[in-house]
């Protein structure tokens, strides 16, 4: 009976956890936030939280996923800004070239070289 009420308190803290992660509508405007599951699109919420988010959205992630998950699906992602690359380099520790998108250019160049 413990181990049920024990479960039981898991998956509302989880469904809790998961509705506090999506209720940006800025950043998920575009996507039915019901449809959104935060362990298959881990990545693409990486990639929106980091290019487009908040301190706030950062520090939700990081208490959500954990720095060793994102930092393992990071260099994954197929696009991010030179800004967000260096911010996770340093943050991370990380080599630019260890990014599966660095070598990879926008085909549309930015206005603004920062």
């Amino acid at each position: 009976m413990a181990r049920l009420k024990i479960l039981y308190l898991l998956l509302q803290t989880y469904k809790t956890k998961k509705m506090n992660l999506l209720q940006n509508t800025t950043l998920f405007w575009d996507t039915n936030i019901e449809t959104i599951d935060p362990e298959k699109n881990a990545r693409s919420i990486f990639e929106r939280v980091l290019m487009h988010g908040t301190v706030d959205d950062w520090r939700e992630i990081k208490q959500f996923y954990g720095l060793k998950r994102i930092k393992n699906e990071v260099v994954e992602i197929r696009y991010l800004d030179k800004l967000t690359i260096s911010f996770l380099c340093n943050y991370f520790n990380l080599q630019k070239e260890q990014f599966k998108c660095f070598p990879t250019e926008q085909s549309t160049q930015q206005l603004w070289n920062y």
